[in-house]
């Protein structure tokens, strides 16, 4: 029976309590398990792969050279900073073709020192290294926040920054889509023949410095619609641009749109209050107080948003919790560029919200319980918590998200979230996983509270929002 190396090292930590001083090197042999199973180790802290050189197949020129599945894996530890070492006896006689080579440099003499044995093996590395993709631009810009806890802001709570603006007023992608969607619903609400005599009203709340009415009317000016727009913004550091030409179009009320009593009502409702899980920034408790702007038939942008999780081996994270030493900060989830992790079964919808709402009955509490199946192939696991995502439909098939399966490309206004917890679960092979997850309202504030139940069970997290709630 073939023996599983993650249960080596996951005996090892579990005896040395998690240590955040341990690391691994693995041991690359000529065959290997699974992708599923050696994806598991991109959550843990390897810091080196020794690839031993009976792992290498000759090409024709008899050469060293790598199977694609050991291309694949190789590629993967570079992308993730580990150090390769290269082990064992030379099985590949290519000196004397290099030597060759240099006999007929002018420059060659027998002074020149012969070459190492192992070096055709570490040109391979350097060939496989100098072949991988350049990071693109979105990647490069979120490199230095890979893997960095941050908490999630509280926009109800606390008034953003002007830096915080600017860095979110730059992800054109997510503008672009935005113009699209209203572009659409513009010309929902307005035949062509009734251009040059309807003017829609739009509202933006939470205009933040603009960025959504200047896409409302790029989007009213493309579809040829006349446009009355106001923008509705209580941050005092927002200070919306007033120029630009706009004084004829736009109405700048400086207020909290809970309390804005509207001289008229909507045709459309436009909001950027979504967080990385959606409704973590309570967009949900803001559009039900503002869809009261809203005519019967308005339409609001977004319309709908859905959180997803998936669980996830994440040593790093895990110990950069620990070393707070305190309950509280497992029980808080963060906004994190996750890269070390091992993403063990695909994402699951969470909770779902719909607007407008006109529902007498509608609350914002939720609760769901979800199992996770893992791969067969994957063997057994340690669950450190779960990732977070969300998609959203801004107006029909015009959708924004970072749910890694329907993501949109090239925007990164949000990274995903996490719920650690408190003590990480030994998954057995084959052993589903099932979690329970609430949305909780108080009358001052909202809260998750999450808990594990199979395949064993863990504490409810953060019961009554005591350590991580998002203030009304």
């Amino acid at each position: 029976e073939t023996v599983d190396s993650w249960e080596w090292w996951n005996s090892f930590r579990l005896l040395c309590e998690h240590s955040s001083q341990l690391y691994v090197a693995l041991d690359i042999l000529s065959s290997l398990p699974s992708m599923n199973s050696l994806g598991r180790w991109f959550g843990e802290p390897v810091r080196a792969a020794i690839l031993q050189t009976d792992a290498f197949l000759t090409n024709a020129r008899g050469y060293p050279c790598l199977s694609k599945r050991h291309q694949t894996l190789l590629t993967g530890f570079f992308n993730h900073s580990v150090q390769v070492i290269i082990s064992g006896r030379s099985n590949h006689n290519v000196s004397q073709v290099s030597e060759g080579v240099l006999s007929r440099d002018e420059n060659h003499t027998e002074d020149t020192p012969t070459q190492h044995a192992l070096s055709p093996y570490l040109d391979y590395m350097a060939y496989l290294y100098q072949r991988m993709d350049p990071l693109p631009e979105q990647e490069r810009f979120e490199i230095n926040y890979r893997d960095f806890l941050q908490s999630p802001l509280q926009p109800l709570m606390d008034n953003l920054e002007a830096q915080t603006y600017e860095t979110f007023e730059k992800d054109t992608v997510k503008y672009t889509q935005y113009q699209r969607a209203i572009a659409k619903a513009l010309v929902d609400k307005v035949s062509d023949d009734e251009v040059s005599t309807t003017r829609t009203v739009l509202m933006v709340v939470g205009a933040g410095r603009g960025p959504l009415v200047r896409a409302s009317l790029q989007a009213a000016e493309e579809t040829g619609r006349m446009l009355k727009v106001y923008a509705v913004e209580k941050n005092p550091n927002a200070s919306l641009i007033k120029l630009e030409g706009w004084e004829s179009m736009v109405t700048i009320i400086s207020s909290d749109m809970r309390c804005w009593d509207a001289p008229e009502k909507a045709d459309i409702l436009v909001s950027e209050l979504l967080g990385s899980f959606g409704d973590n920034e309570l967009s949900p408790e803001c559009l039900d107080g503002a869809q009261r702007f809203l005519k019967p038939d308005g339409i609001s942008i977004p319309s709908s948003y859905t959180s997803f999780i998936q669980p996830v081996t994440a040593s790093k994270l895990h110990n950069d919790i620990k070393a707070h030493k305190d309950i509280a900060h497992f029980e808080t989830a963060y906004v994190v560029k996750l890269h070390r992790v091992a993403r063990l079964a695909p994402p699951q919808e969470v909770f779902s919200f719909a607007h407008p709402n006109f529902s007498p009955k509608a609350t914002n509490q939720r609760y769901t319980k979800l199992q996770f199946e893992l791969p067969q192939d994957t063997g057994s696991c340690l669950v450190h918590g779960f990732a977070g995502y969300f998609d959203a439909v801004l107006y029909k098939d015009v959708h924004l998200g970072i749910e890694p399966n329907t993501c949109t490309p090239n925007m990164f206004s949000w990274f995903p979230i996490f719920f650690p917890l408190r003590k990480p679960i030994y998954v057995p092979s084959e052993s589903p996983i099932e979690v329970h997850f609430w949305r909780c309202c108080g009358a001052t504030k909202v809260w998750y509270e999450w808990a594990l139940v199979a395949p064993s069970p863990s504490p409810i997290h953060n019961s009554n929002g005591r350590s991580y709630w998002v203030g009304l």
